[in-house]
């Protein structure tokens, strides 16, 4: 039994009102930050797409080094950590606190030996240093608020401009870096500050709507581009690599593209309207790729040779993947902690938001009907939805449940039943037809034709016939070490697992009703998450604790161990089209689906 690393479907940048967020690009790959992790992402080949996930505190920008042989990125403590993004191990170069606060931009010098990184620190707002060594190169003053960019020209005399919450542009020249002058043409907050590649201007763009173009070499001011200015705070401004052009975006859910030369729009793109469709970062990634992001966290492509729509708009989880459940569409959805739900294409490796009312809040349970394959989907804000069963979006009738909903499973007659903190409850067809109210606490549920299978917090599991009208319970089965926190029947219903919060899973013969081993118990927290292949031979499980097993029913004592599958932990595993490759994919915390090619003991 070994496995390999075959993929990873990559969450989409994390946003925030009002907050610029940073993007940036190296050739065709576009560099960002969601949560603790640093996606490295591919735009032309997904298979490509590399995570980073040496950061313990949440990451705020990511760079790439001119030299493309190290990445630098930077959190919320003022930490800022090198990485070599060659190597498959990405071996961390260095790590250096340097300010005491919050980072929001770094920049590179043109040699990859200099970094600068500014944010909102206590006692200095920047930080100029050696990317091997952390040694200063000089001191980034001037500034009397918060910074929020800082762009450095990549040809000698080397300078750099640093833009911040006091409207003002500080003026540095280097090396050793050192204050040359104050630049006063903004405002309001300055959001983003550029330098064109061949260092002959740097942009400027704010809050006050306004964007203004400045000579490289002197921080003279060149001009204003007031034709069809924007109507709202620019949030972002950046360079095509011929340094001709410049592309916004706007808070006014607007992109544009400009002429550097003569000042003029050239083209102008309309994204949507409302908060979702604010664009708070942009990158020009290759040649014709500008990427511009929602608040909603979609990645819009625009092409500057088609001037009506984005050309590709990619959507991918930004929040914690919380569920996992497939279709019969050969694509698998998972909700999220921001109750949106996702669907996967198995094979492109690509991912799209659901169409439709989603949920307002975390997604506790989807679970799919092993009849019509129509799935259902529950949430803290205490709703059971319907989705289309070819996973595309939400039916628009949902019902209420009595209480905070905590698992969902159904049953061979379609019967959606769902556990709350003191309830079990049974619908069909959006109507409630049971409310009951067990001696004990219900927690994981699962369903095997008319067996359903209730784990309670008094670490027992309860199998009950259901009959259309009334659970009946059948048998307690007892072995488990703490609260029961997943349940799954194998699919020939002989065999149900039963996963705990002490990290232990017991296997039971649902037939002779007893435990069949204890001895599955190798993760050291809680399980989430268990899934079976298809022919009922091997379960996977995920856990807080990072790992994924995959357990033998043939050999109980032989396991394959992914360690480290998912950083802050696996909420969800799933076996692609019942395991018949050995394809698995997991998903958690980090808002990543790792996939994994499994090869099974012979």
């Amino acid at each position: 039994m070994s496995f390999n690393k075959a993929g990873l479907y990559a969450p989409n940048p994390g946003t925030a009102r009002g907050v610029a967020t940073k993007l940036s690009s190296s050739k065709d790959k576009v560099v960002y930050t969601s949560g603790k992790t640093v996606i490295i992402r591919d735009l032309k080949n997904p298979t490509l797409t590399v995570a980073y996930s040496g950061h313990i505190q949440n990451a705020t920008v990511a760079r790439i080094s001119p030299s493309g042989y190290y990445c630098a990125s930077a959190d919320i403590t003022g930490k800022v950590n090198v990485w070599d993004v060659v190597g498959e191990d990405q071996i961390l170069k260095g790590e250096y606190r340097v300010i005491s606060g919050r980072v929001n931009d770094l920049a590179w010098d043109g040699e990859s030996k200099r970094i600068i990184a500014v944010g909102d620190g206590k006692e200095k707002f920047g930080s100029a240093f050696q990317m091997d060594t952390g040694s200063s190169t000089g001191e980034i003053v001037g500034h009397s608020k918060p910074l929020n960019a800082v762009s450095i020209r990549h040809q000698r005399p080397f300078k750099a401009a640093t833009a911040g919450d006091d409207a003002t542009i500080i003026f540095h020249s280097g090396t050793p870096y050192k204050y040359e002058k104050t630049i006063k043409t903004h405002s309001k907050f300055v959001q983003d500050v550029q330098y064109s590649l061949s260092g002959d201007h740097f942009a400027s763009v704010g809050s006050d709507a306004k964007f203004f173009l400045y000579d490289g070499k002197t921080g003279d001011t060149v001009a204003e581009f007031t034709d069809s200015p924007h109507k709202g705070s620019i949030m972002a401004c950046s360079w095509s690599p011929d340094s001709k052009s410049i592309f916004t975006s706007s808070a006014d859910c607007t992109v544009k593209l400009w002429d550097a030369q003569t000042q003029k729009a050239v083209s102008s793109w309309t994204v949507g309207s409302g908060v979702n469709h604010q664009q708070m970062g942009n990158t020009w990634s290759g040649q014709n790729d500008l990427v511009s992001l929602s608040m909603s966290g979609d990645l819009n492509i625009f092409d500057p040779r088609t001037a009506d729509k984005p050309a590709r708009i990619f959507s991918a989880p930004q929040k914690s993947i919380t569920a996992i459940t497939p279709t019969s569409s050969g694509t698998f959805l998972t909700g999220t902690a921001d109750g949106r739900v996702y669907s996967h294409s198995a094979s492109t490796q690509e991912s799209e938001s659901l169409e439709g009312e989603c949920h307002s809040n975390n997604v506790t349970g989807l679970a799919t009907s092993p009849s019509d394959g129509k799935v259902y989907s529950i949430a803290f804000d205490d709703r059971v939805r319907e989705i289309e069963a070819n996973g595309s979006s939400f039916v628009p009738a949902s019902t209420g449940t009595a209480a905070q909903p905590r698992s969902i499973a159904i049953a061979g007659d379609s019967t959606v039943f769902v556990t709350e903190i003191d309830t079990v409850e049974a619908f069909r067809s959006n109507q409630r037809v049971l409310e009951q109210k067990p001696e004990y606490q219900p927690g994981a549920i699962a369903a095997s034709g008319s067996i359903v299978a209730i784990g309670g917090e008094d670490r027992k599991v309860r199998l009950n016939e259901w009959d259309g009208k009334t659970l009946k319970e059948v048998t307690v089965l007892e072995g488990n070490q703490g609260a029961v926190s997943a349940l799954a029947f194998s699919p020939d219903g002989k065999l149900l697992a039963s996963g705990d919060s002490s990290g232990k899973i017991i296997l039971f013969d649902v037939n002779e009703r007893k435990m069949i081993t204890s001895r599955w118990a190798f993760h050291s927290a809680r399980i989430n998450s268990l899934s079976w292949t298809s022919d009922s031979a091997h379960c996977a499980s995920g856990s807080l604790d990072t790992h994924v097993y995959v357990w033998s029913v043939a050999k109980l004592t032989k396991n394959i161990a992914i360690k480290n599958a998912g950083p802050g932990g696996v909420n969800g595993v799933l076996w692609i089209d019942g395991g018949k490759d050995g394809r698995l994919v997991s998903a958690g915390a980090d808002a990543c689906v790792r996939v994994w090619d499994v090869k099974f003991h012979p």
